[in-house]
């Protein structure tokens, strides 16, 4: 498998990193990759569906494969959205896909969903909000990096906090659908720079937790803010300020790695 390939799948597993969302079941230079995703369209008590992706050796000169499954949907429902998906990746230029045809899902459940006439949470896309924690190795150029931050919360209406110290965390508020894309940008996109000035991806951001509003309280989220922390113990007051003690508590050993 490409380069590019194996990267994409580092991404996914970034990205679709909640428990059970992500699968990598076959592994082979002859036969290719099975990679498996599970989501839920229309929030947390929508429509489970999961999606397996063979990717050929030639992927992604070659499109993938794809089968879909469901508890809720019929046979030939799933067939009617596999045949959807398989003709988009036909469509799509020959570049890695998989996310784009994942985050493709919600329009072809709710063509099906609103064909059948129920389901109702599903076909009026019901909005996920959610916050989430992320973990940034490094920012060397701070203009160009938290510029971009700025842009996408911006773009893709998600609230934030970026906390610049001896770690760095960025805090992001707002549909779950949107801080994934939030993150896949990160991993995709040539935000910094490295040691040797070279433009480079966010390759070594990881994602701390994902927890519904619920989970996280009434937040003091607003806009997106940089703020400069001098030292550990000032990183729960951070969070205080936030009223997200509770998220820090979680998070906490994972900062002490």
């Amino acid at each position: 498998m490409s380069e590019a390939v194996l990267e994409e799948v580092s991404v996914l597993s970034s990205i679709y990193c909640g428990e059970g969302e992500f699968q990598l079941i076959q592994p082979s230079s002859q036969d290719g990759l099975v990679v498996q995703i599970n989501c839920t369209v229309g929030g947390d008590r929508g429509l489970d569906v999961s999606l397996v992706f063979h990717l050929h050796p030639r992927y992604p000169s070659r499109p993938p494969n794809i089968s879909v499954s469901s508890k809720v949907l019929s046979r030939t429902q799933c067939h009617s959205i596999r045949q959807k998906l398989l003709d988009q990746a036909a469509a799509l230029p020959q570049e890695p896909m998989v996310h784009q045809l994942v985050e493709s899902l919600q329009q072809c459940v709710d063509v099906t969903q609103y064909q059948r006439g129920n389901y109702e949470a599903v076909k009026q896309e019901v909005k996920e909000e959610w916050t989430a924690v992320l973990l940034l190795d490094h920012i060397r150029s701070q203009n160009r990096y938290i510029g971009l931050l700025e842009q996408w919360s911006h773009q893709l209406l998600l609230s934030g906090r970026l906390l610049l110290g001896r770690r760095i965390l960025v805090i992001l508020h707002g549909d779950r659908h949107d801080i994934k894309e939030f993150c896949r940008r990160l991993k995709t996109v040539k935000v910094d720079v490295d040691s040797s000035g070279k433009k480079c991806k966010e390759r070594m951001m990881k994602v701390l937790i994902e927890s519904p509003s619920s989970t996280s309280g009434q937040h003091g989220l607003q806009g997106f803010v940089v703020k400069n922390y001098q030292s550990h113990a000032e990183l729960p007051a951070a969070f205080q300020e936030l009223n997200m003690t509770e998220l820090y508590q979680l998070i906490q050993p994972s900062l002490s790695d």
